[in-house]
């Protein structure tokens, strides 16, 4: 490999495990660099989901204080992220790329929407709470159960694609969840980086030749700084801030799927 692919592809890590940290779209970076460098798109999606488990694992320790307090949901989100990266990890090895990404654009549209509307949603959620006589905090059997199918599909999104899985998750927990910001995107990081694990396993024993070992060890690296970064700054974010972010790289994100 050129000594000039092994820089991008390790830059392309730290700015993808920065932005995990932060919003949850790095293989936004990742994945169209390895592209552009010549890898075919499903070696380049498995590379990449192997490489970015590191930088999942920093930005998950770095967050680590806003996870507690969150274990009794958890506990319902992380067996369906799961179970919804397994289902992803086996339709990627089964199904055509394009039957998935042709559909990201529309998702990552809705996600974004929803990540803008979001505090608009919780204010309702409130008042309503409010006439009926229960906590604000309180979370109803139907909006559990609305989170655990949502952090499932979007598990199974991630597990196939993993590229703004992130924005989804955050958008799916701010529209149905009481939460903070910089707590749900604890959440976030800690259920994205499950399916990551999930993925990358899988397309360790099942194709394990197809995998570019080389580029997912550069994107490893990588992402293990960024994730420290990014999760550094990132809990300095006010929530609005932190929303701005999500948005603006989202856009970004949205653009080069539809250039790439």
């Amino acid at each position: 490999m050129p000594v000039i692919d092994m820089v991008l592809i390790a830059l392309a890590g730290v700015g993808a495990g920065a932005i995990n940290a932060l919003v949850g779209s790095g293989t936004l970076i990742t994945f169209p660099t390895l592209v552009t460098l010549g890898y075919p798109p499903v070696t380049a999606t498995m590379s990449n989901a192997v490489g970015l488990v590191a930088g999942g694992v920093s930005g998950t320790w770095g967050y680590r204080r806003e996870l507690r307090g969150q274990g009794n949901r958890l506990k319902w989100q992380i067996p369906a992220s799961l179970l919804g990266a397994g289902c992803g990890a086996w339709l990627l090895l089964h199904l055509p790329e394009k039957v998935f990404t042709q559909v990201v654009p529309v998702l990552l549209v809705i996600a974004l929407a929803l990540v803008v509307v979001g505090p608009r949603i919780q204010d309702w959620a409130r008042r309503r709470a409010e006439l009926t006589g229960r906590s604000a905090e309180h979370l109803s059997p139907r909006r559990l159960t609305a989170l655990v199918v949502a952090t499932f599909a979007i598990g199974v999104y991630g597990g196939y694609f993993t590229a703004a899985q992130g924005i989804m998750l955050i958008a799916a927990m701010g529209a149905l969840l009481p939460e903070d910001m910089q707590r749900m995107n604890a959440a976030k990081n800690l259920l994205s980086l499950l399916v990551n694990i999930v993925a990358a396993a899988a397309y360790t024993v099942v194709a394990f030749d197809r995998i570019s070992w080389a580029a997912a060890g550069l994107i490893a690296v990588g992402s293990l700084v960024g994730g420290f970064l990014g999760a550094h700054y990132g809990r300095r974010l006010s929530p609005d801030a932190l929303r701005a972010v999500i948005v603006v790289v989202g856009l970004i994100g949205l653009y080069r799927l539809l250039t790439v």
